[in-house]
């Protein structure tokens, strides 16, 4: 949906901040501004009650099995290739 923009907004980012906004409009092809205004959206529409929800579902989801953390930290090392 298109929506009349007819309100200007300046903000001071740090380098940091604008380098990644950059990057992240560059991949999807969008302009700076774009992703600047979906996150604006994002933020406003994403509320206590969603945040709730989100932590429900997420206890609410059923049990999985999980490796040692002693393995898991073993593949890890191997896959990074710390190790013979």
């Amino acid at each position: 949906m298109l929506m009349l923009k007819d309100r200007r907004l300046q903000v001071l980012l740090e380098n940091e901040q604008y380098r990644a906004i950059e990057s992240l409009a560059a991949e999807r092809r969008v302009s700076v501004a774009t992703v600047v205004r979906e996150a604006l959206a994002h933020y406003l529409t994403s509320g206590p009650d969603q945040r709730r929800r989100a932590a429900a579902r997420i206890l609410a989801a059923e049990a999985m099995t999980v490796s040692d953390p002693d393995e898991v930290r073993s593949e890890l090392e191997d896959l990074r290739g710390r190790r013979g």
